[in-house]
């Protein structure tokens, strides 16, 4: 891949695009087997929770090695319900990371809680466990790692840290479905973990999230409280919400979750590809993958010098490219009371960081003319 064509004019300067079309940024990929499977739905009668939320359910934590699973409307649910049925609220904190979508931190404000920001680590983008420590205070209620893009956060650290003092761990593993840490899946090793499968994710239901766990009591709590704390038809035991999956977005997990494994490893693929062919850039660092690691690249960011310039040019080349994140949570006008800490190395990396296609629709012929085309930018003029 490093035997690159000679680009003769950039777009940027006036050139013919590489690309004709648009490369799209993200392609959800659905099937004749989720659309029939969303057709027996429809037939079946069942339009709300039902069978399929329930097998959706039994497959994923099947799938991940957990006991319990919990389909949810959203990933921002799961996240609120996880909170609340841990007893989050007035008078705790909650350590996250300030590189996340704002969802992470409103549900820990919905409750009444505080959110406390720990800085990421430099090269993996994750919460560093170090500056977490720091964090912790008697009010700790819950650590709330994020696995920014796919890749996961050190847990072992994590649970080393929160175990002997009563916290829990919750994990935003929104891009996260299928990784694996130390041989063993996300969505099996902490109190809860919260998948989303929104149309960007590497699998979708439309909108829809999960909750997984091993923990009994709180999965029957769980389960209360996502259906407005009804615990008998018109009997309502505690004050809950309406945090539920329906059937027809149920349909399409069953489908897309027996195609989850092959989209992963195509996107696995695809990053080897561009980290190959990128690897005598000097302008950009690609994706840190340590071994025991499995990375499923939601995204595929690097670090990139002159990255709005880069950014406006592939674009400009027809390659959609996105900047996750453009600016830390704590820059919300409602977070900013809580950026009590410093966190330079999150901020240093809203500026550098910038996410490439990696979605498995992908060619051979698109990986290489991204290769091609960020090389060239780099190119001494």
């Amino acid at each position: 891949m490093n035997d690159r064509a000679p680009v003769e004019k950039l777009a940027l300067d006036g050139g013919r695009p590489v690309r004709e079309k648009f490369l799209p940024f993200g392609l959800p990929l659905i099937g004749e087997e989720e659309m029939a499977e969303v057709r027996a739905a429809l037939e079946s009668g069942w339009l709300t929770t039902g069978p399929r939320t329930q097998q959706f359910g039994k497959d994923l934590a099947a799938y991940v090695g957990a006991k319990h699973a919990i389909p949810l409307n959203s990933c921002t649910g799961a996240l609120h319900l996880a909170l609340a049925a841990l007893g989050v609220g007035p008078g705790d904190e909650v350590i996250t990371s300030p590189l996340t979508f704002v969802a992470t931190t409103n549900v820990v404000l919905h409750l009444g809680a505080k959110v406390v920001f720990a800085d990421i680590d430099r090269e993996t983008f994750n919460l560093d466990p170090k500056l977490v420590e720091a964090a912790i205070t008697a009010r700790t209620k819950v650590i709330l790692p994020v696995h920014f893009a796919g890749y996961p956060c050190d847990l072992d650290v994590l649970h080393a840290l929160a175990g002997p003092r009563g916290i829990k761990v919750v994990e935003d593993a929104a891009h996260a479905i299928s990784a694996e840490y130390q041989g063993r899946r996300i969505g099996s090793l902490s109190d809860a973990t919260c998948f989303s499968f929104y149309p960007t994710k590497n699998m979708t239901t439309g909108e829809g999230g999960m909750i997984t766990t091993n923990d009994e009591e709180l999965a029957a709590r769980l389960r209360l409280l996502r259906d407005h704390g009804q615990k008998t038809r018109y009997e309502h035991v505690v004050i809950g919400f309406n945090f539920r999956m329906n059937d027809i977005s149920a349909a399409i997990g069953i489908e897309q979750l027996k195609k989850l494994e092959g989209f992963n490893e195509k996107r696995i693929a695809n990053a080897k590809v561009l980290s190959d062919g990128l690897s005598d850039v000097k302008q950009i660092k690609t994706p840190y993958v340590p071994e025991g690691y499995r990375h499923v690249f939601h995204q595929y960011s690097i670090r990139a010098r002159k990255r709005d310039g880069l950014k406006d040019y592939l674009n400009l080349e027809n390659i959609r490219c996105g900047i996750y994140y453009p600016r830390l949570v704590t820059e919300n006008k409602p977070i900013q009371p809580f950026a009590t800490r410093p966190t330079p190395k999150a901020e240093k990396a809203t500026k550098e960081v910038l996410s490439l296609p990696i979605h498995p629709g992908l060619s051979r012929d698109d990986l290489a003319r991204m290769v091609n085309s960020v090389a060239a930018f780099y190119v001494e003029k």
